[in-house]
């Protein structure tokens, strides 16, 4: 035995020396070390939710106030070179159609180069993602910056296309909340957990309406009307924390730059009002919600049929599948046409930006009352933010003329500016829309009693703004078939007084709309053909009657424990599925649980077929039982359960297949798209 050389030894021994110790101060490090490792155990001794949801309310509350930062310097250069040129009209008019068609077509070609899935609102997807189903890379990371950039440019056209951003915001938050939660899970060293990330999901819709609003409390019960059929109340204190971390830090961030004296409403409304409204006004509430529920329908129809249109028409199907931003320029050239100043957007109030409609529109006064009184003057220097109901007046038309034309106009105008593939919002257009429904009705009431209501020897003025209020809250909600817009218009305003009214409104209208047409972002689920499970409408009361046997499928590619190469080989050939049942044996179908497509090929690679040739290599011996690990199955079916009940139990427990057993034994299962066609065959009897 050869004895080692000495000084192979020291020389080695040296090297490992240098290597360890080359770094300065390795004592200090250490310490440095454990103090990070304690205060880190300290810190998440509370839970370590509590950090990561602070952080995504911050994040997003600074992003949407730059980006409103932005947007306010864009529109400001756009008055700015719009009043420059002068009283040349074809210049004012290039001026006027030029800047929003390149900000469009900017924001359509930049965001569709990075990844298609940064247009639209983003709902829809965050919505069918919360049902359990995958959409790849809707919450990449790379979709956040493309969705920033675009968004910033489609808000800098303002009124011309007249779109919003609270769903793109949503969408936002939960890329920002996917990506913390992903953080979260190194930080922590754990394994990456689904449930954790749907939490931080549900609480990033919260705060994607909390930092657009200010709004934290209707914030969080929009979120869950629109994104959750059943919610775990477990997460509700997630979304308040978050949407109220991402509300606070709005409006403090608005305070710092002297946007406002201090935390106030997004809104603020100057009502002074002892006597808000009169009893016998709930009647025309009553009527104000009928008309918001009637145009509602009207509108769901037409936008998703003139989506369908679109993608169905052979020369726009073209554009958006291979000129997206020619198709864009396009559109925006014809809203900014009809919306020129000089033309006929001087009937709309067209130079109005989207927050001065609103703030024109929830005026406390009574601008029936006060347009006799106004002399009209065109105002080559701008809009006068004192003044921003007489945008509303003109010569030729009275105040009802304006407000009806511009409903009349914008009807057409926001369903057509829905089918723009760019990052963009369609809640606040609507909400506005709605507050000019109100108004109008608020004026006719204030027209046809000039004094107000005789009541008890009193007269009790109207106040159309409140109509404004309960119109923005009831036609808003009865397009995304939510009763929380109610409280939506009283935070944004800090007005309370017409709490009631509104409410009534908002529930008239939603009474209307829910039982004809689906919500705009069930509809716009349909259109794009996500997988999407409609609900079963109460008076459907046929579908505890119908049983799963009458619709399952019965063809099931099952697998036996001992199964072989061949066998594994023709299931996986035979059908696509996720996973496959496994049963005791091919005569004994004993449903003993499921194995992953992705175990199943393992399975095959690391097997020979039995027909391979001699030479080749020896694989592994043995079946599917000794090889995989088979899941045990946690919820099954029985043929007779109701139609109601598997719905109930997709629904709430996010399936997208579950397997049906007789006393044991495998005999179908059930998908979504069986439940989907069992509903509308219940809905549309043949």
């Amino acid at each position: 035995m050869e004895c080692p050389d000495p000084r192979g030894l020291q020389e080695e021994e040296r090297v490992l020396v240098s290597e360890k110790s080359w770094r300065p101060c390795p004592k200090a490090r250490r310490r440095l070390r454990g103090c990070l490792e304690w205060m880190k155990r300290q810190l998440f001794r509370v839970g370590e939710d509590w950090y990561f949801l602070f952080l995504l309310g911050v994040l997003m509350a600074t992003i949407s106030f730059m980006m409103d930062l932005i947007v306010s310097r864009l529109y400001k250069a756009h008055r700015w070179l719009y009043q420059e040129v002068g009283d040349i009209l074809v210049l004012k008019y290039l001026s006027w159609t030029i800047y929003p068609m390149a900000l469009a077509a900017f924001s359509t070609g930049f965001s569709q180069s990075i990844t298609p899935h940064s247009g639209g609102s983003g709902i829809p997807e965050v919505k069918t993602i919360l049902t359990g189903v995958v959409l790849e890379d809707y919450l990449a990371i790379q979709n956040f910056g493309a969705k920033v950039v675009g968004l910033t440019c489609t808000l800098a056209c303002s009124s011309t296309v007249f779109l919003g951003k609270v769903g793109p915001t949503v969408h936002l938050s939960a890329m920002a909340a996917a990506y913390l939660g992903k953080m979260r899970t190194s930080v922590i060293r754990e394994y990456e957990n689904q449930f954790k990330q749907n939490e931080m999901l549900v609480a990033a819709q919260a705060v994607g309406v909390a930092t657009v609003f200010g709004a934290p409390i209707s914030g969080v019960l929009f979120s869950i009307e629109v994104m959750s059929s059943h919610f775990a109340v477990r997460d509700y204190w997630r979304g308040f924390f978050a949407a109220t971390c991402g509300a606070f830090m709005f409006q403090l961030l608005a305070v710092f730059n002297s946007e406002q004296e201090s935390i106030a409403a997004v809104f603020k409304s100057d009502y002074k009002i002892d006597f808000p409204f009169d009893l016998l006004e709930t009647f025309f509430f009553g009527i104000l919600g009928v008309l918001c529920g009637l145009l509602g329908c009207a509108y769901l129809f037409c936008q998703r049929w003139l989506l369908a249109t679109v993608k169905e028409n052979r020369l726009t199907a073209k554009l958006l599948a291979t000129d997206k931003p020619i198709y864009t320029v396009l559109v925006v050239l014809l809203l900014a046409s009809i919306t020129f100043p000089s033309a006929l957007g001087q009937l709309m109030a067209s130079r109005l930006t989207m927050k001065e409609y609103l703030t024109s529109l929830f005026d406390n006064r009574t601008w029936g009352a006060l347009a006799p009184n106004t002399s009209w003057v065109t105002d080559t220097a701008g809009v006068d933010p004192e003044g921003l109901w007489q945008e509303w007046c003109h010569p030729s038309a009275t105040i009802f003329g304006t407000l009806a034309f511009f409903l009349l106009m914008k009807f057409w105008m926001l369903i057509l500016a829905t089918t723009l593939p760019l990052p963009a919002g369609y809640f606040m257009p609507i909400f506005i829309y709605g507050a000019a429904i109100g108004r109008l009705v608020g004026e006719t009431v204030a027209l046809l009693f000039p004094q107000g209501l005789h009541v008890g020897g009193t007269l009790r003025p109207i106040f159309p703004a409140g109509y404004a209020l309960a119109g923005a809250a009831a036609f808003s909600g009865s397009v995304t078939h939510t009763i929380s817009t109610a409280l939506l218009v009283c935070e944004v305003t800090g007005h309370l007084a017409h709490v009631l009214p509104v409410v009534l409104a908002v529930l008239v209208a939603n009474a209307i709309t829910q039982k004809n047409q689906p919500s705009f972002y069930d509809g716009t689920i349909i259109v794009k053909k996500l997988p999407y499970l409609p609900p079963i409408r109460s008076r459907h009361m046929a579908s505890y009657e119908v049983v799963v046997e009458e619709f399952m499928e019965c063809q099931v590619v099952a697998l036996a424990k001992g199964d072989g190469f061949e066998e594994v080989l023709v299931a996986l050939d035979a059908s696509a599925d996720a996973e496959y049942p496994v049963v005791e044996s091919a005569g004994s179908p004993m449903l003993v649980g499921t194995v992953s497509r992705a175990q199943l090929v393992t399975f095959l690679q690391s097997h020979s077929h039995p027909q391979a040739p001699p030479g080749e290599k020896p694989a592994t011996t043995g079946t599917l039982g000794d090889s995989c690990a088979i899941k045990p199955i946690m919820l099954q079916l029985s043929p007779w359960t109701s139609l109601h009940q598997a719905h109930h139990l997709f629904e709430m427990l996010k399936l997208q297949r579950i397997f049906v057993t007789r006393f044991g034994e495998l005999v179908g299962a059930v998908s979504r798209a069986e439940l989907r066609r069992a509903i509308e065959e219940l809905a549309n009897p043949k």
